[in-house]
Formats: C-alpha cells, sequence, structure tokens
C-alpha cells in the first residue's frame, strides 16, 4: 500500500555518509523533504538532488530539511555528495527497509538490477504526518518541485 497524504510517515533508520544514524524522529519539530532516487551518479538523479541542493535557502526559509535516500552504500553515497557538493544528507537504505516501508520500490530495474527506489518525494510536517506525496511515473521524471515549495508554504 503506497504511503498517502494525512498518514502518520513510516520511521526509518538508515546510516548517513559520516556513518551516524538517522531516524525520522531526529527531525520531529521540524518539516522534511524526503527524495528518494535510484541510483547515485546517474543522469536524472543527479539532477534531482542537485534542485533540492539549489533550493536550500528556499526550505531553510520555510523551516524544512531534506534528506536523500537510495539503496547505495553509504562510502558511494559519501563521494556522490561531495563531487556535488550536496548540503543535506544522503542516507543509505542498503538494506531496502525504507523503500519498502514507503512502497518506492521498483522490483525490476535496468541491467537486470532488483529493489532499487522508485523516484519519489515526501513531504513530513514537523508532527510526522505526510503532507505532500509524489512517486513519478518513470525513473526519468523529476519530482514536481513547484508543489514540493507550495506544500511548504502550507504548512509555514
Amino acid at each position: 500500500m503506497s504511503v498517502s497524504i494525512g498518514q502518520t510517515a513510516p520511521d526509518f533508520k538508515l546510516f548517513n555518509t559520516e556513518r551516524q544514524e538517522v531516524s525520522l524522529s531526529d527531525y520531529k519539530g521540524k518539516n522534511l523533504i524526503i527524495h528518494f532516487f535510484p541510483l547515485a551518479f546517474t543522469g536524472v538523479c543527479t539532477a534531482q538532488l542537485c534542485q533540492a541542493r539549489d533550493n536550500m535557502e528556499v526550505y531553510t526559509r520555510l523551516n524544512a530539511e531534506v534528506v536523500g535516500i537510495s539503496v547505495d552504500s553509504l562510502f558511494s553515497l559519501g563521494v556522490f555528495a561531495k563531487e556535488n557538493n550536496y548540503n543535506f544528507p544522503l542516507l543509505s537504505d542498503f538494506n531496502k527497509d525504507a523503500i519498502k516501508a514507503y512502497n518506492v520500490v521498483i522490483e525490476e530495474f535496468a541491467f537486470g538490477m532488483h529493489g532499487v527506489s522508485k523516484r519519489a518525494a515526501f513531504v513530513i510536517d514537523k508532527e510526522g504526518i505526510v503532507r505532500y506525496a509524489e512517486v513519478t511515473p518513470t525513473p526519468g521524471d523529476l519530482p514536481n518541485f513547484a508543489a514540493i515549495k507550495e506544500t511548504l508554504e502550507g504548512l509555514a
């Protein structure tokens, strides 16, 4: 079942590129944008996270933080973050717990890969309630950044 607007966001406990455990509860009291993406170092994934990076000033003004989540290892995500100067944490869902909880699993991806994340964006409010949920039709589509911003403005 898909995660939908109005429901409590599924919790997660994942490691960031600094080897620290991060959970959804760490963001209580702030709005959180979660960007799920299939794989580091790919064109559309890089574009998605660069757009999030470039909007960080707007998100900060709206009391929002951002995380990116993929099934890549925290080590490869660390290189990816550094190469692209991402100003928000990337979290490794190597065991696929978060993508299953948010129901954003691509069972069969390119090159015979199984179990990567669909491209998706969620806005979770200060109390942990999903206020925006978008799973893109294909991995080649970007989330609607204008709708994310509009949702955050409605929470301010």
